[in-house]
């Protein structure tokens, strides 16, 4: 199968095209003929070698945590999916990913994909879609009525935030350019900040829940905003301790927990046009394809989900 990997850390260019070997299939497992994949800023940390310490593979790496397609094959022990199912999934960590034409994924982490949802658009939902519902739903317990601020609107996981916290009945503010506003507030949100022109700090206050997709000083700035008793997940970095004491606001790191069962509810979400994905670039499953949409995710200005075609 053609696969794109990295056979040492460094910058984009160690993305090679390789002819490899199917995966071996155990026996809770469903090989995947996938169709699309998408691009998360996982990908190229690891690749660069920040998360080695974590994710200390064997090399080559195959990239990639989004995975949408066919079945192909089923483990022996495999009961609710069969040869020919459409299924999206957030495979679980491995040095064998989703920049190929197949990956081997275990039955509890697939979903199966509706049939009104095009390949592409699944596979832009996994890793940020989930991330987004475990950090409102799972860590911040949101609620109708909380007052939800979602930093980076425009991002991979900000745009399925938009659209959960409105789902679930929440009053929605977020951060973004000024380009982006049109079709962020498309998804919902109540209230627009560009960062570039306002601080947001000074214009919100007494919200519920603060979702940090940026750390650092946006992190600090951000328990200004916040109500007694509020809530702040970060997917970027966790947050002081004593800081979060200070305020007396729960606050802490999540790190996502790959869930077929999660995902089967996002399923739905989309089926039903509630959830959508904001695709802003697409590329093929080539080492050039895979290098240009590196580089816009490291510009951390790419418009939504950054996709890569493979069937």
């Amino acid at each position: 199968m053609k696969a794109i990997v990295i056979e040492q850390y460094g910058g984009n260019e160690q993305l090679v095209e390789k002819e490899l070997n199917q995966p071996n299939l155990e026996n809770n497992q469903v090989l995947v003929e996938l169709h699309a994949t998408s691009i998360n800023p996982i990908d190229w940390k690891l690749r660069e070698g920040y998360l080695k310490e974590m994710l200390d593979f064997e090399f080559p790496i195959i990239l990639g945590w989004d995975a949408a397609g066919i079945v192909k094959e089923v483990g022996s022990e495999v009961k609710q999916y069969k040869k020919g199912d459409r299924v999206f999934s957030r495979p679980a960590t491995t040095r064998f990913g989703t920049y190929a034409e197949y990956t081997a994924i275990d039955e509890a982490l697939l979903a199966p994909l509706p049939d009104n949802i095009p390949f592409e658009e699944a596979a832009a939902v996994p890793l940020a879609g989930l991330t987004a519902w475990q950090c409102l739903v799972d860590f911040a317990e949101i609620k109708e009525g909380d007052r939800v601020l979602i930093h980076a609107g425009s991002g991979g996981v900000g745009q399925y935030a938009i659209q959960l916290a409105k789902h679930f009945g929440a009053y929605v503010a977020t951060t973004a350019s000024g380009k982006n506003q049109d079709w962020v507030e498309e998804l919902g949100v109540d209230q627009f900040i560009n960062y570039r022109e306002v601080n947001f700090e000074e214009v919100l206050s007494n919200f519920d829940i603060v979702l940090d997709t940026l750390g650092g000083e946006i992190q600090e700035k951000s328990y200004k905003v916040l109500k007694e008793g509020g809530r702040m997940p970060s997917i970027v970095q966790p947050p002081e301790e004593a800081l979060a004491e200070k305020y007396n606001v729960k606050a802490g790191f999540v790190w996502l927990e790959p869930s077929g069962e999660k995902l089967s509810k996002l399923a739905d979400l989309m089926e039903n046009g509630k959830l959508t994905s904001v695709i802003g670039h697409r590329f093929p499953l080539t080492e050039d394809g895979l290098k240009e949409a590196h580089e816009i995710s490291e510009s951390h200005h790419a418009k939504g989900k950054i996709v890569i075609s493979i069937k």
